[in-house]
């Protein structure tokens, strides 16, 4: 089977899972690719509708070991009829736990048969300078994206029909377990040198950002994705000292070993 069309669906605060996504993409090399960015909220007011003549991917990051919470009444209302579908979950060189395995089951429960599924490492939403992370996915992750994208395709031109595909096994554990209640934390400093430029506003996926006054904060719909503070280009935004500011230390001590993408075919 040969599949021409590609839709793309991702879920990137900061630009590190859509990266992920294209690259694999670019391995595969359909006529024709379709973006669909559920980062914003608006963009998930409209359940996702697909069918067997296309190929589609759904990536999203790793939220405490888990698929982030907000997703899963989008996810949960794709209306899919027999899709090959590949799953892709990106951390921040820590652990996905059970995230791939939550993503492949949510999608096969909404009518998707998994083809490929993989893991692949981002830049931790709690980088700086010191994080292991840092620049993840890289050329080498872009790299091996690309190449899983040449086996995805490889393996759908060798079968007739999206029935011939055996089950993908990826690792985890049911009940999934972990954390999936976000931080209701105020953990941003905001100094002089804002301008009030709104970018910080813009790129927030929940809206938690005040787009006039951008130190006011909602700290229950912040979901700790740090888009705000990284993309500020007065770099006027930053942790205070607290239990965000601690799990950055945590992440540039104990996870130190650069994590290797894994892919599941």
């Amino acid at each position: 089977m040969k599949m021409e069309s590609v839709k793309l669906v991702y879920f990137s605060p900061t630009g590190t899972t859509k990266a992920v996504v294209q690259g694999i993409a670019s391995g595969i090399n359909p006529s024709t690719i379709e973006l669909i960015d559920i980062t914003k909220p608006d963009a998930r007011k409209q359940p996702l509708l697909t069918s067997e003549n296309e190929l589609l991917a759904v990536a999203v990051p790793v939220y405490m070991g888990r698929v982030p919470a907000l997703l899963n009444e989008w996810l949960n209302a794709i209306q899919a009829h027999n899709t090959p579908t590949i799953c892709i979950v990106v951390y921040g060189n820590r652990v996905y736990d059970n995230a791939l395995l939550e993503l492949k089951n949510i999608v096969m429960k909404c009518g998707c048969i998994p083809v490929a599924c993989a893991a692949y490492i981002g830049e931790h939403s709690f980088s700086n300078s010191e994080t292991p992370s840092l620049g993840r996915p890289d050329e080498n992750d872009l790299n091996h994206a690309q190449v899983f994208g040449q086996k995805i395709r490889e393996k759908l031109q060798s079968v007739s029909s999206v029935s011939q595909i055996s089950d993908v096994s990826v690792p985890g554990t049911y009940p999934y377990g972990g954390i999936t209640k976000l931080w209701d934390v105020d953990f941003i400093a905001v100094d002089d040198q804002c301008s009030q430029c709104g970018v910080c506003a813009e790129v927030c996926p929940v809206g938690a950002v005040d787009s006039q006054h951008s130190a006011m904060i909602d700290h229950e719909k912040c979901i700790t994705c740090c888009a705000c503070i990284k993309s500020c280009p007065q770099n006027a935004r930053a942790m205070k000292p607290g239990p965000v500011k601690d799990a950055q230390k945590r992440v540039n001590t104990l996870y130190i070993e650069q994590k290797k993408p894994e892919y599941f075919l």
